[in-house]
């Protein structure tokens, strides 16, 4: 079944049909880039959303970035923008592989449409022209006919007109033969013309028209197949992403199940414990007794609540839930509790360390490239290194002069620390917060008398492992052991979770360590 001989005489509807094709293909077009406009808006509106809860783009000093929900939270947002990013893909490729596509393609089919239009309006014209022919030559031969006949009714009428000489006789006859041979010439032009218009339009109907309407069909039909691929990339460019996108989906699967409300909590205590010892008992006071408590305010043998060490503040009382003032920041984290203290200390103390080694390699390096060009002038010269050189030696020493700060600060606040783990200490607290400065215990009191024995009567327990020391320490507190950058000492009791491990030197002493100045390998 072809157009050329089933629709041989519906040119209107073909040509209509062939046009709503057509608008079919541009309105396609349109759908799709009205569809990658969305997609370019969502993904545009899912990346301010990400960068909008992503702005404030937590340093690793900040205690929430350590939690694994806050993490989870942060891999979410990249999953997303991820995301986006598909969805930018999904509309890139929407336009380049339909949009330009079509449209380039609509354009050409267009035009190849008019060339087809345009043969069959002159074919028409054509066999319109030939019968207008055959028809003025059919009028002709008409007229010139009854003529014809006229004028040999006349010829015979004057023939058997007694009265008409046999000259007008003749001229009649010869009139009437003048007018048939016209009318017969004009028979045979009529003939003529028939013969060729029947041939054209029969060349019309069966050839030239059925021809175009074939080739209109096949341009129809390619024009739908078009169609149809589009309609199939319209689905395989989001399936081509999808794999992706699933992966953005599992990674935020992921980020759920990789939260650690356990862990967060242990976080949370670590960051935030701040090593004080909760408040004593508060003791009767029998004002009607008359009771003198200067002797019980020296004694050591009774806790004392906040209340009795608070001396001026008598009146007031340590809440939980109590508004604070915000303490004020110093240079060796004395606003801090102990164990938040000591913990920033160290921190501290590690990072000058790594700025120093970076600074001696710097300072290493500029040294080595003025060796070179003092060897080879024409490489540079020397002398322009003096200022880098200069520069980074005072900054070693600078950093040197901090490291040692810090590390006697560390020192002595780790030794309070230690005592503080080990022994029972009542440490006042204060409205703020913090811990007084006369809370501090004297350490020639007999509360700590008991260190001195702590290792004497133990027998020499077999290692555990053995460690490596990070840093100096000078273990000055009773129970504690010195050591020595890079010494090797035996590990005999792991830390418990309160910072400290013991340890052995081949000499036997024994004594206790902060686990965070060495390296520590167990035994298997």
């Amino acid at each position: 079944m072809d157009w050329g001989t089933d629709l041989w005489d519906q040119y209107d509807i073909i040509e209509k049909h062939t046009q709503s094709g057509l608008e079919l293909v541009e309105k396609y077009a349109k759908f799709v880039k009205e569809r990658t406009e969305i997609e370019q808006n969502y993904a545009k509106q899912l990346r301010n959303l990400s960068k909008k809860y992503n702005q404030k783009r937590s340093n690793k000093d900040e205690p929430e970035c350590r939690l694994s929900s806050h993490q989870s939270f942060l891999d979410i947002l990249n999953e997303m923008n991820d995301y986006a990013g598909q969805r930018e893909l999904i509309a890139e490729n929407l336009i380049v592989n339909i949009c330009i596509d079509l449209t380039k393609y609509l354009q050409e089919i267009k035009q190849e449409r008019k060339t087809y239009l345009m043969e069959a309006k002159k074919a028409q014209q054509s066999l319109e022209s030939t019968y207008k022919q055959l028809d003025n030559s059919k009028k002709r031969f008409e007229r010139e006919w009854r003529e014809a006949e006229r004028a040999a009714q006349h010829a015979e009428k004057t023939d058997q007109d007694i009265n008409a000489t046999k000259a007008d006789v003749e001229k009649a006859k010869q009139q009437a033969h003048i007018k048939a041979h016209i009318a017969e010439e004009c028979k045979n032009d009529y003939a003529a013309q028939l013969q060729k218009y029947n041939k054209e339009q029969n060349q019309f109907y069966f050839n030239d028209m059925p021809l175009i309407f074939n080739k209109l069909q096949d341009l129809d039909e390619r024009r739908a197949q078009k169609l149809a691929q589009g309609y199939i990339l319209f689905s395989d460019t989001e399936k081509q992403v999808m794999p992706i996108i699933g992966k953005c989906l599992e990674g935020i699967t992921k980020a759920g199940s990789s939260v650690d409300e356990k862990n967060d909590s242990r976080i949370v205590i670590e960051q935030n414990k701040s090593g004080f010892e909760r408040p004593g008992d508060l003791e009767f006071e029998d004002y009607s007794q008359g009771i003198n408590r200067a002797s019980s305010d020296s004694s050591l043998g009774t806790p004392k609540g906040p209340i009795d060490l608070l001396g001026k503040n008598r009146s007031k009382n340590f809440w939980l839930f109590s508004r604070r003032t915000k303490p004020t920041v110093t240079e060796d984290f004395g606003h801090l509790p102990p164990e938040q203290r000591r913990k920033r200390l160290q921190q501290k103390f590690e990072e000058i360390c790594k700025e120093l080694q970076k600074e001696v390699d710097k300072s290493e390096a500029l040294g080595k490239m003025k060796d070179v060009y003092e060897k080879n002038p024409q490489m540079g010269d020397p002398a322009s290194l003096a200022p880098q050189i200069n520069q980074t030696s005072q900054k070693i020493e600078q950093l040197r002069g901090d490291m040692s700060k810090y590390e006697v600060i560390l020192s002595c606040v780790t030794n309070e620390f230690f005592l503080l783990n080990r022994k029972p200490l009542f440490f006042l607290f204060s409205p703020d917060g913090a811990h007084s400065d006369e809370s501090t215990p004297d350490p020639s009191q007999a509360i700590y008398a008991e260190f001195d024995d702590d290792f004497d009567d133990e027998e020499l327990t077999a290692p555990i492992g053995e460690c490596i020391a990070l840093y100096n320490f000078p273990g000055v507190s009773e129970g504690t052991i010195a050591m020595q950058e890079g010494e090797a000492l035996a590990v005999v009791e792991e830390d418990k979770g309160d910072g400290w491990t013991r340890v052995r030197r081949n000499n036997g002493d024994e004594g206790y360590i902060p686990t965070s100045y060495v390296s520590i390998t167990l035994k298997k």
